[in-house]
């Protein structure tokens, strides 16, 4: 299965890119898993990442499947 990520602001200078091709294996199905998968962290995806699959906001357990993109928000801040 091949999905697109997409990283923003902070997050996307962690990974180092904007966006990526992941190819996964059928064990991985969802968001939290990829993302487990991208850290190589078993601590789970933390509670202040936002997530969305095809430009709507999910939840860390919602599926994935072939051709989604999956994009990472980090916690937004202002003052």
């Amino acid at each position: 299965m091949t999905i697109k990520v997409k990283y923003f602001a902070s997050l996307q200078e962690s990974f180092g890119r904007a966006e990526e091709s992941v190819e996964l294996e059928n064990d991985i199905t969802t968001v939290a898993e990829l993302w487990q998968r991208l850290t190589g962290k078993d601590s789970g995806l933390p509670d202040n990442v936002l997530t969305a699959i095809n430009m709507e906001y999910v939840k860390a357990d919602a599926r994935i499947k072939d051709g989604d993109e999956v994009a990472f928000f980090p916690p937004v801040t202002g003052g």
